[in-house]
């Protein structure tokens, strides 16, 4: 089973850590021969390319690849990937993100490849940008939809999306969790020293975010709030882990707030790391407008820590309100506030929560149980496809 997987760069991200998940954890199947493709890897991010390139023949980078629109360079990685896939003649290509998931599986279809698998990690299109965008990216997904022999969706709430986007039917979306390394984080804990060595007190009431630091991530909405739950919650501080291109705008708005005493920002935190913060975190909020599924509500859940989210995309599905966590309406600002004082006053109602979190996790986000499941995936799909006829694979996993 000759398997490629393409993506666009490996930032430290949720897409990023998966697809290196699946591809180490594929590279242990037996007869399977997999590859990793991706362009180049910049920005504030930080990259996870150490990861593939330290072993030997399974990574490849594709130059043209980049992000932007850049219809020079899109022609260039189309040109690439496609003559690439013709020299290895991948019996499955299986893409991610949004502009390597159009190039490669338009490369894919030209190479001849007979399945082409895609996952839907966040959403493309939809109410966080205009029309004109929104009308480009369903007519890119359609085309590429028309190629696709199998979607996987890291959430219910991205297959519907596509669904109702007119992409595919219901028989070539299969849900595949975003698993990860459960034990670093079942394992971590509120850490006395490390908790001095950020400049936490012992008994602060830390709120904590892990994304990017960047557009529709939610970190305005909760600095937003974060004046009154000061003089409601003296005790209460944010911790904001990541980095990103909106670094400084989120730095400048804290200063003017008078907020420097309550923020900390931790900059570029490896993925090794994150368990280690988690740990001294109370809550954690998720507050992103486009997402499919943050890893980061599993990761906390697994942590024993409870999740307060905006219910947009897949987070409903982790943060099972009332047995999770709390799931508010997106914008809901008084009750964000509400939640999270709530939670600071009830220490045996945040223990409840977490406990019951952990469990969900457990049984559902190990990363063993998703690279076992796409590796089913991949023998159903090729045990249905015939060499020859590109996207002619089974409808159903």
């Amino acid at each position: 089973m000759r398997i490629v997987h393409i993506i666009t760069r490996l930032v430290v991200g949720g897409a990023q850590e998966n697809t290196i998940a699946s591809v180490l954890g594929l590279r242990l199947k037996p007869e399977v021969d997999v590859a990793l493709l991706a362009g180049p890897t910049r920005g504030p991010e930080g990259s996870l390319e150490a990861l593939a390139v330290e072993i030997p023949g399974l990574f490849t980078r594709i130059p043209a690849l980049v992000r932007p629109l850049h219809p020079w360079k899109d022609v260039l990685a189309l040109r690439a990937l496609t003559r690439w896939l013709r020299q290895r003649r991948p019996d499955l290509v299986h893409t991610h993100s949004g502009k390597a998931g159009i190039l490669g599986r338009l490369a894919a279809r030209r190479a001849g490849v007979p399945v082409i698998v895609h996952t839907i990690h966040g959403p493309s299109f939809g109410p966080f940008q205009g029309a004109l965008p929104n009308t480009v990216y369903r007519a890119a997904e359609r085309v590429a939809g028309r190629v696709t022999t199998h979607f996987v969706g890291v959430a219910d709430a991205m297959i519907r999306q596509y669904l109702a986007a007119g992409i595919g039917c219901p028989g070539q979306y299969t849900r595949v969790f975003s698993g990860f390394a459960l034990e670093p984080f079942l394992s971590a804990r509120n850490d006395p020293a490390f908790r001095q060595q950020l400049g936490l007190a012992p008994d602060d009431f830390v709120v904590g975010k892990i994304a990017r630091l960047f557009e529709l991530k939610g970190h305005e909405d909760l600095l937003a709030i974060t004046p009154a739950l000061r003089r409601q919650c003296p005790k209460m501080r944010l911790l904001f882990v990541g980095d990103g291109a909106w670094r400084e705008r989120l730095q400048r708005r804290v200063q003017a707030a008078d907020l420097a005493d309550r923020v900390l920002f931790t900059g570029l935190v490896k993925p090794e790391a994150v368990p280690q913060y988690v740990g001294v975190m109370d809550v954690l909020v998720h507050l992103s407008r486009r997402e499919g599924l943050a890893r980061a509500l599993p990761q906390a859940l697994a942590a024993g820590k409870p999740v307060v989210a905006f219910d947009c995309d897949g987070a409903a599905e982790v943060c099972r309100a009332g047995e999770t966590g709390f799931l508010l309406p997106a914008g809901d600002l008084a009750g964000l506030a509400q939640r999270l004082l709530e939670l600071a006053d009830n220490p045996a109602l945040r223990e409840c929560l977490g406990r019951r979190g952990q469990g969900f996790v457990r049984e559902h986000f190990p990363v063993e149980r998703m690279v076992e499941d796409l590796y089913r995936l991949y023998g159903r799909l090729l045990a249905g496809s015939t060499r020859g006829s590109p996207g002619g694979g089974s409808a159903a996993p």
